[in-house]
């Protein structure tokens, strides 16, 4: 066992709004996060929140922090700051000085359009799922998406991880 599986990260998760989850759901969350974060190698605590959400509550808060009036499948507030992607990126880390360990972010996941978009890619819900909250924590390690080269390596990562959960 190496030492990145020896780490103990604190995943919460949250339900707000008119949806609700069953427990394996929420264990299946959480452990796509903890799978990302092993598979980047990240050699310290880290703290993930998690908030299950119906559209409504994540149009909210699209809307407030991008402008952008509609739902989505997932949000990600990254806490830290990176000077290119991945844990080994990281610049200057934030350590909670009470529990040790590092604050990475925040992730909103609209139940209602994961369970449309399992729909239209013909997964299971939880594959839907579990590929959102792989994505939505490689943002919160400074994955991004903005140009093709970069959503390349991003696409490889998810589906990587999504195989090796056996997903694919």
């Amino acid at each position: 066992m190496s030492n990145t599986e020896k780490i103990k990260h604190k995943i919460t998760t949250r339900q707000i709004g008119a949806i609700s989850t069953d427990r394996l759901l929420r264990d299946l969350i959480k452990q796509a996060v903890k799978m990302t974060l092993l598979s980047e190698s990240v050699n310290k605590p880290c703290v993930v929140n998690i908030l299950i959400a119906d559209d409504k509550t994540i149009r909210s808060y699209n809307k407030k922090h991008r402008g952008i009036d509609k739902a989505t499948d997932v949000l990600s507030f990254p806490m830290q700051n990176f000077s290119y992607t991945g844990w080994n990126g990281i610049i200057d880390i934030d350590i909670d000085m009470d529990t040790q360990s590092v604050p990475l972010g925040d992730i909103i996941v609209s139940v209602q359009s994961i369970k449309q978009q399992a729909r239209n890619y013909n997964h299971t819900m939880q594959h839907e799922a579990v590929r959102m909250i792989i994505h939505s924590t490689l943002h919160l390690l400074g994955y991004d998406h903005d140009n093709p080269k970069f959503e390349k390596v991003m696409e490889e990562k998810e589906e990587s991880l999504l195989k090796y959960m056996g997903y694919v």
